[in-house]
């Protein structure tokens, strides 16, 4: 637990190195995943995210559809579509395509009660009615301890890199950064619940980095 709360302490730091320079908003996400296990060591996932915010209103629906071969107990590799319709205060203002492919590696190492899982996410990225095609590399890690009863409490480091640019994806190098911090609760033997904070920082050049601060509620199902 020790560990888990000085990396987040960490995490945080460094997102908040420079909060005067950053441009802050707070969101709001909501999560809804559903996985089922196919014949084979396949897997499918459906996830939506609903996001909104105090400056942007309702302002992204993000549903990822991905098929999953599990390859042993601790590697699996994805790919799917991700079709992410954006918005301004609830009007339409672009629709972006991703294929998304992925490789899961669960419980990489332990140390006491702290698991750490990670994950390397590539993402091609088109718009509608836009030319270009944008390239994104996303490597996440997760630390996770049992926490009160059955739940568990994780930590969790993501970022996010452009690979090329185009007219949608303007700079490339390192882009943003997602620090978390969430409880996971188990409902039943199916369903779970968790619920957090998040910090997502944007590195913006030639001025004011972005900071959303952003409340957490999501629901998995697993078949």
């Amino acid at each position: 637990m020790r560990l888990i709360v000085a990396t987040f302490a960490t995490l945080s730091a460094l997102a908040t190195a420079s909060p005067a320079l950053a441009s802050e908003d707070t969101q709001y996400w909501q999560t809804l995943s559903v996985s089922m296990a196919l014949p084979s060591n396949f897997k499918v996932q459906d996830e939506i995210v609903f996001r909104t915010s105090d400056a942007k209103g309702f302002y992204e629906l993000e549903n990822a559809t991905m098929v999953g071969y599990k390859v042993n107990k601790q590697v699996t590799i994805w790919t799917g579509y991700v079709h992410n319709p954006t918005y301004l205060h609830g009007d339409f203002k672009a629709m972006e395509r991703r294929w998304r492919q992925q490789v899961n590696v669960d419980n990489f190492a332990v140390v006491g009660k702290v698991k750490f899982s990670g994950r390397v996410r590539l993402e091609t990225r088109w718009r509608d009615n836009v030319a270009g095609t944008g390239w994104r590399l996303r490597p996440y890690v997760k630390a996770s301890a049992p926490f009160v009863g059955k739940s568990t409490v994780s930590v969790t480091h993501e970022s996010f890199v452009n690979l090329n640019t185009t007219s949608f994806q303007k700079t490339d190098g390192y882009d943003r950064m997602r620090n978390a911090i969430s409880v996971s609760v188990p409902l039943n033997k199916k369903f779970s619940m968790d619920f957090g904070y998040l910090n997502q920082h944007g590195f913006v050049r030639n001025g004011p980095d972005s900071s959303d601060n952003v409340l957490t509620l999501g629901l998995s199902a697993n078949f």
